[in-house]
């Protein structure tokens, strides 16, 4: 190991200690039983941390090209963590998805159940959470004392959700987490007071957020400039053009639709229009399964496939790798999502749906492209692969490295691959994928043009051209251009104001990995060989996407 290598051990070893849910996250034992410090003062340990760190970096020499890559990498991802906390955005980050609050909730989802001990985990952390509820309502009211807020509108959502996650009526999180647990009979009492005692902070936190959080929460959802320009830097690990982005993101909408047309066409007949098409596949029987069980099981077994025929044809998937579970979500906000393995792959790599209240019937056609994007070739192999590399990459690149550019944009990039490979081949499935793809061009140019308030340009769709993007139009062109039923598309514009820039990272990211083949094709010529630029690329782990693309480079 060099001394870039020794650098992140000790990074890694000294984050876990300042990070205990991030630790369960990244599969890292020995922390499960504590929370993160969410005061002032745990945000601003863990901002030294990352100082000191980059003080380290900038005067160590790589003495290979590992090296070199492992350092770039590190210094480029936390450079920017940094940035953002100099900037006040990771102490008042609030959102329908991201902050403080989602990282606690989040982390029951991920731990342990088996066995005393890790019932004794459970136990320790639910006692904590409201202490840790309450040092996360100083943080942000520190941070609004300083000037920096989320926006008024995603504090009230946020609280929305408070109250679904304890409703006995909906979620019901921390009792149904309870109710789960086959626990000792000297824990159960004590179980349910935390239950009862972390429902009743997060009631608590809620009603905070409404009368104390949102009068100093800032008018308007539009992130500006120079907040957006950061943010996009963070989640792309790429610096680029947001305007040429933006109207990149209009052309491409109309390329990916003019595919649908032609794919609706060879589903309902020639001149059908899409809407057509998707009648005739959600009307199908054997494109609908009813019930979440029975739709997480239609997932395992696709997701089983794809790496059963992937393995050892257009991917060498390690045995590590092989096994994915795919699992619904304790809560109903509608949200997809990828978790990865342990460590040590104790914890599988999973898949999860958070099904929205009330929807009993899933269309197979729609999410066919999702299990890919999620599974493998997706999220499943990129993060597993990089987690077995202990051979070339540190403990930091496998176990804390991650860029949504780099993540998001090679699991869009793999649901094309597919497609290249033949598994879209029917035209319904195919549609899908495009619809998809649909939605995340759409939101490239909603999600820029609503943060920097940009004006519509005349060749939208003959969209209300000349006028500013607000979230009423954003709404509006998302519902004219991507068929997402109406609870699961209100979240993702939710998700979009509350937490710019990272919406367009999975089509810019997309954009940048297929730009990262082409100039690898071009460099090798006849030599170019698809299956080694894959694992070339994947062997660097995940990091930023401009130190990817001067990697590859150098390969």
């Amino acid at each position: 190991m060099g001394r870039v290598d020794d650098i992140s051990d000790r990074y890694v070893d000294q984050w876990a200690r300042l990070n205990p849910v991030g630790a369960t996250y990244a599969g890292i034992a020995g922390h499960d039983d504590q929370l993160d410090d969410l005061s002032p003062d745990g945000y601003a340990q863990r901002a030294a941390l990352i100082r000191d760190t980059l003080r380290e970096l900038d005067v160590a020499e790589p003495q290979t090209e590992t090296e070199r890559v492992a350092r770039d990498a590190m210094a480029e991802r936390l450079g920017l963590e940094l940035a953002r906390y100099d900037a006040g955005e990771e102490t008042s980050e609030l959102s329908v998805i991201a902050s403080g609050l989602h990282h606690l909730r989040q982390a029951f989802d991920l731990m342990p159940t088996d066995g005393d001990g890790a019932v004794a985990n459970i136990a320790a952390r639910l006692d904590r959470y409201p202490q840790a509820l309450e040092q996360l309502r100083v943080t942000l009211l520190d941070a609004a004392a300083a000037g920096h807020s989320a926006p008024r509108a995603q504090m009230l959502k946020v609280a929305d959700q408070c109250d679904v996650w304890t409703d006995p009526q909906a979620d019901d999180f921390f009792h149904g987490l309870v109710a789960r647990l086959t626990a000792p009979e000297s824990l159960t009492a004590e179980l349910r007071r935390s239950a009862s005692a972390a429902t009743a902070a997060t009631i608590a936190f809620g009603h905070f957020l409404r009368t104390e959080l949102a009068p100093h929460g800032r008018d308007t959802e539009a992130a500006g400039r120079d907040r957006y320009e950061l943010a996009s830097q963070y989640f792309l690990g790429a610096r680029v053009d947001l305007e040429e982005t933006y109207a990149w993101g209009f052309f491409e909408l109309d390329r990916i639709e003019q595919e649908m047309r032609r794919a609706a066409a060879e589903i309902a007949g020639h001149g059908a229009r899409v809407d057509d098409a998707v009648r005739l596949l959600d009307a199908d029987p054997a494109r609908t399964v009813a019930g979440g069980e029975a739709f997480r099981d239609w997932m395992q077994a696709l997701a089983d496939t794809a790496i059963s025929e992937l393995h050892g044809t257009h991917f060498d998937i390690p045995e590590q790798v092989r096994r994915i579970e795919c699992c619904l979500a304790p809560t109903s906000d509608g949200s997809i999502y990828y978790t990865g393995p342990s460590e040590d792959f104790s914890r599988p790599g999973r898949m999860w749906w958070a099904v929205p209240q009330g929807l009993t019937e899933f269309s197979t056609w729609r999410e066919v492209t999702t299990v890919y994007h999620e599974g493998v070739p997706g999220h499943h192999l990129q993060i597993g692969q990089t987690q077995v590399r202990a051979d070339r990459l540190n403990r930091w690149q496998r176990l804390l490295s991650w860029c949504s550019g780099h993540g998001e944009g090679w699991a869009l990039y793999a649901e094309r691959l597919m497609d290249e490979l033949g598994y879209l081949a029917d035209p319904g499935d195919r549609l899908g994928m495009l619809d998809g793809q649909a939605l995340r061009a759409a939101r490239v140019i909603v999600d820029i043009g609503m943060h920097l308030e940009l004006t519509i340009p005349p060749n939208s769709f003959n969209f209300h051209p000349g006028e500013r993007w607000t979230p009423a139009l954003g709404w509006e062109f998302l519902r004219a251009h991507c068929r997402v039923p109406d609870e699961i598309l209100r979240f993702e514009l939710d998700r979009y104001l509350g937490w710019p820039g990272q919406a367009p990272a999975y089509k810019v990211g997309e954009r940048i990995w297929l730009q990262a083949r082409a100039d690898a094709q071009a460099r090798k010529g006849a030599a170019f060989d698809l299956k080694e630029f894959h694992r070339s690329a994947l062997d660097l782990g995940v990091l930023g996407l401009d130190p990817l693309r001067t990697a590859l480079d150098r390969l």
